[in-house]
């Protein structure tokens, strides 16, 4: 127990807190039982690290733990649970929670058992936390957490202080927000960068390393979350890479799955359930004609890598512009908005909005005489009536 703690306080105290996801302030951390879902690499860890010493500081009401440590090889989370809070323990932070077994009916019987007890967890985005035979649905408060916003990497690397604008300001006040973010920096100075290796938080800790280091992730998440979560025999990893490789160097990818499953030989359904995990672990990014009741036997009619980061990664001396902008503005829109496929344009957001996607010359004749249609533009500071830069949309959260 001790070794916990000891590693507990120096994992807190070594946390920088110059910068702190706006996330932060969006939980509501008074409540008993708090999730927060994401993919690997986003920086769930550091957040709660941040929480512990920005905010309740090193005391021994406080502990944070990863589920992932060997520790629990002998030990079990209970025992340490009770043996925590009988010091006077009071706020308790569970980090990788999908590493240790059974975790869902642990957290649940601690919540139970131990009602003084506030705990927050992360997991993988693979997590089910509706999970009918541990019940957490009750009793956990879950936040998905995303890579950082184009607003967010200004924030870091500029030391700026945006705020999150909506979409309806953007609509329908563009050209203020413009002006007010154009008098601090050009954002079309630093856009390539963000695209490039901005949406992961590591990438503070050099820009040299950041595209294998980011190999490094794709990896585990293949080679460990899966085949843990999903059961995924580790024969079947090199076929889900095969087909994630196709995805990154299309422009984008438009499926054809019967000629995709003979291509890298699996069955038609086993396919499109290898796709259907590749958007769990926020890998991929689907785009349907309609979202509700989507399935995993049910085809996409697009599918993006889910950030511009990857492609770099993935296929750095094959990315297309066109897909780059495209993958940029999904990934920032359907984070907080319904994004599907429209039967015209690009984009149909909100089943309201609707958005074609091109370059500053772009015109409007995809989308004459459509309401609530706009053109999204990049290489552009300043946007016109109908026509929004594409970096604009990088401010949403």
């Amino acid at each position: 127990m001790d070794i916990l703690v000891e590693k507990s306080y120096q994992k807190a105290r070594d946390v920088d807190t110059r910068f702190v996801r706006s996330i932060m302030d969006k939980i509501d951390w008074n409540d008993r039982l708090i999730g927060i879902r994401g993919a690997r690499g986003v920086g769930k860890t550091t957040l709660l690290l941040q929480r512990v010493k920005k905010f309740l500081g090193n005391t021994s009401e406080t502990l944070y733990v990863s589920l992932d440590n060997l520790w629990f090889t002998e030990h079990s989370l209970l025992n340490l649970v009770d043996f925590f809070v009988k010091r006077g323990g009071k706020f308790l932070f569970l980090d990788e929670v999908h590493k240790y077994p059974n975790w869902s009916q642990a957290i649940k019987n601690i919540y139970d058992d131990f009602p003084a007890l506030k705990v927050v967890f992360t997991g993988s985005s693979l997590l089910e936390i509706l999970n009918a035979r541990a019940d957490l649905s009750r009793r956990a408060i879950v936040y998905d957490m995303q890579g950082l916003s184009f607003r967010e990497f200004l924030n870091i690397t500029q030391k700026t202080d945006f705020k999150a604008v909506s979409l309806t300001d953007i609509l329908e006040n563009q050209k203020d927000i413009s002006d007010g973010i154009l008098s601090n920096v050009k954002p079309l100075q630093f856009f390539s960068d963000y695209l490039h290796h901005g949406y992961y938080p590591f990438f503070t800790e050099g820009t040299a390393r950041f595209l294998y280091r980011l190999e490094e992730v794709v990896n585990l998440i293949l080679e460990v979350e899966l085949p843990l979560l999903r059961n995924l025999e580790p024969a079947y990893v090199v076929k889900i890479k095969q087909l994630l490789q196709i995805v990154a160097e299309s422009v984008p990818f438009i499926p054809n799955i019967d000629n995709l499953s003979k291509r890298i030989a699996i069955h038609r359904n086993t396919l499109l359930s290898y796709l259907y995990y590749l958007q769990e672990t926020r890998l991929t990014n689907h785009l349907h004609k309609d979202i509700s009741g989507i399935n995993r036997l049910q085809k996409p009619e697009k599918i993006y890598l889910e950030n511009t980061n990857l492609a770099y990664a993935l296929a750095e001396n094959n990315t297309d512009i066109g897909n780059m902008r495209e993958t940029f503005f999904l990934n920032q829109l359907s984070y907080n908005h319904v994004v599907e496929y429209p039967n015209h344009g690009d984009f149909w957001i909100n089943k309201k909005f609707l958005f074609e996607i091109g370059g500053k010359s772009k015109s409007g004749k995809q989308i004459k005489g459509i309401s609530n249609a706009y053109i999204v533009a990049d290489n552009i500071e300043y946007g016109f009536d109908k026509k929004i830069p594409l970096w604009l949309f990088g401010m949403l959260y």
